[in-house]
């Protein structure tokens, strides 16, 4: 019999954090700007990026079963999929069931937000819906829409709905679509190195992803362009007055970053050896946003 253990092991608890982060960032960005924080909404908004988050997961496990993906696949502490449903201790069924229920509490929080704030916070929700259910089935099936459209977009999308949640009419403003374009890229990148283990496993599973596509040294150098890309962005906006100096807290995790891209560069083909980068990039990934968020904070507090 299944247990409760291994459900949320479905959920892979490990790649939760990243949901506070960026729900962080998202606060950030509407705190800077309205002074107030709407702990009703934080809580709702916090509540459906988690199952969001533990939905896509699960339901990326199911169709990677399904798929064969998953019998394939090396396992590496970053990447490397799920035994659960290989091994027998979920079924299949009831792994699908469990991620379609927390993808219809996600839309009962959207619905709620819609009555709240209006149609304008509908392309949020719904494209994450979209993403949520479509991500494995299809659009990992996609040239380059894998890396954009699933995790880049998704997370994106995270941090710039808790930011117009948070907003006492519902807007957008341009510190939370640059706080969320920030967040996109680095977890776009998140996605983008963990592939390149699972590359031969994928691409007998029909997968369409850049390292299928340009090979594992090309995609490193565009791993490499979009890291330096966030970070640019992030320094830009704060020299350009859209986010506050202390946002730039952020680049702390330059060096980090660094030791990323260039253990991505040399290893990119060996996987043991590339191991060391993943976990660096974990780290950028996670920190940077955290402390732009932290740093937006503490700007508006000392204004």
């Amino acid at each position: 019999m299944s247990s409760v253990k291994n459900y949320l092991l479905l959920t892979r608890p490990n790649f939760l954090l990243l949901v506070p982060v960026c729900v962080l960032a998202g606060v950030a960005a509407s705190y800077f700007t309205s002074g107030t924080i709407n702990v009703a909404s934080l809580v709702l908004a916090s509540v459906g990026s988690l199952l969001a988050h533990m939905s896509v997961n699960t339901l990326n496990i199911y169709f990677d079963y399904k798929s064969g993906i998953d019998f394939n696949t090396p396992k590496t502490p970053f990447s490397g999929g799920s035994t659960i449903l290989t091994s027998g201790e979920v079924e299949a069924k009831n792994a699908f069931i469990f991620g379609l229920m927390m993808l219809a509490a996600v839309f009962g929080i959207g619905i709620y937000f819609i009555v709240v704030y209006g149609w304008a916070v509908l392309p949020i929700g719904l494209g994450g819906i979209v993403i949520i259910y479509a991500y494995t089935p299809y659009l990992t099936k996609l040239p380059i829409l894998t890396e954009l459209i699933g995790p880049g977009l998704g997370f994106g999308l995270m941090t710039l709905g808790t930011a117009f949640t948070q907003t006492q009419t519902g807007s957008y403003s341009s510190i939370a679509i640059v706080a969320s374009v920030i967040v996109g890229l680095l977890v776009l990148n998140l996605l983008l190195l963990n592939e390149f283990p699972d590359m031969d496993a994928d691409k007998i599973g029909g997968r369409k992803h850049l390292p299928i596509l340009l090979g594992k040294k090309n995609t490193a150098v565009i791993y490499c362009a979009i890291t330096v890309a966030a970070y640019v962005l992030l320094l830009v906006s704060a020299i350009a007055g859209i986010l506050p100096l202390l946002a730039l807290l952020g680049l702390l995790t330059l060096p980090v970053g660094i030791k990323a891209m260039i253990g991505a560069l040399k290893n990119h083909s060996d996987t043991p050896k590339l191991i060391p980068s993943l976990a660096m990039n974990v780290l950028t990934v996670q920190l940077t946003p955290l402390l732009m968020g932290i740093g937006i904070i503490i700007a508006k507090a000392v204004l």
